[in-house]
């Protein structure tokens, strides 16, 4: 039981057997037809014109910044955006791009009045702000369609191009009850992974426009990011986008009964208003040790992070009895 993220899951069967019987080819050429048809089934099925197979998330929002800037110019983020806070400055250390970042708000947006602020005048003293990256979700929270829709406005008022990490932006349709166009129809470029809830073991998915995407998939190979015969991985990739999306509302009702049952016992405390979706973060007591509470879950097979607050994943490896399981431990240790 590894509720550490959901970054862990295994393969469906499914999965397996579309990937050992997959058709490929060298996907540098432009040969893999396997990967060429999630791609094309991917820019339809999101609104877009265009798509990219990547091996990672941070790998496709790389490629999304460096393919909207030039080095030198400079992006706006969250203080807490995945692009920004945890994909080794790459932005920065290989596309020569200057971060920006805005302290998010509790729900997870950024004040649209703070964004303005930071916009840098055009003065030869000054990065020129070139992009608006957002995430969704992001800390397991959803952003409003109506706060996207305010975004895409604001974008085209300072004429800069909008972005989406959308690593878990299934989890946020899902939780919206929408269908992801009513997301990914705000935005000029967008990612989601294919290996966190949607339980393919690797891969990303960059879109955008013909041209965008030409341009994505010539820095790609420059970082080494040319996979051969890869539609092994994409094979899992299309399963994972036509038949694991529903899972995610199973890993969102678990994620409410730990958050629940977390709030039954005196050294938690979750925010309720927080758990949108398959994140749970809750407070620890101080009395509690972190690190032996880590190894001694351990030896009942339960994996979790060690951090206060304490980050709880649910998945498509996550049953709702091994919510239970993982409550009555945790109320024994803490009894």
């Amino acid at each position: 039981m590894d509720f550490r993220s959901d970054t862990v899951t295994q393969p469906t069967e499914a999965m397996r057997i579309a990937m050992a019987n997959a058709i490929v080819g060298d996907d540098v050429y432009g040969d893999d037809p396997t990967i060429n048809a999630l791609e094309i089934w991917a820019a339809e099925h999101h609104g877009f014109e265009a798509a990219l197979f990547t091996s990672s998330g941070t790998q496709a929002n790389l490629l999304g910044l460096m393919s909207h800037c030039e080095r030198g110019d400079e992006y706006l983020c969250g203080q807490q955006a995945h692009n920004y806070k945890f994909e080794g400055g790459g932005a920065a250390v290989l596309g020569s791009i200057q971060p920006q970042p805005i302290q998010n708000e509790p729900d997870g947006t950024l004040c649209l009045k703070a964004l303005e602020a930071a916009i840098k005048p055009d003065d030869i003293h000054f990065a020129q702000t070139k992009l608006l990256s957002l995430e969704n979700t992001i800390g397991g929270k959803v952003l409003p369609l109506a706060y996207l829709k305010q975004a895409r406005e604001f974008t085209h008022k300072h004429n800069l191009q909008l972005h989406l990490d959308g690593a878990r932006v299934y989890n946020a349709a899902v939780a919206l009850n929408v269908d992801i166009k009513e997301i990914s129809c705000y935005f000029d470029s967008m990612t989601i992974c294919l290996s966190k809830g949607l339980s393919a073991p690797v891969g990303s998915l960059l879109l955008g426009n013909k041209a965008f995407i030409n341009k994505a998939r010539r820095i790609r190979k420059m970082l080494g990011g040319g996979m051969r015969q890869a539609g092994i991985l994409a094979a899992a990739g299309k399963l994972a986008l036509t038949e694991q999306v529903e899972q995610l509302k199973v890993d969102h009702e678990n994620a409410q009964l730990l958050a629940h049952g977390l709030n039954q016992l005196s050294a938690f405390d979750v925010n309720l208003e927080q758990v949108q979706t398959n994140i749970v973060l809750t407070s620890v007591a101080e009395h509690i040790n972190m690190m032996q509470l880590q190894r001694d879950l351990r030896k009942d097979g339960i994996i979790i992070s060690n951090g206060n607050p304490l980050r709880l994943v649910l998945h498509n490896d996550i049953s709702k009895n091994d919510v239970y399981v993982l409550l009555e431990k945790l109320a024994a240790y803490t009894a």
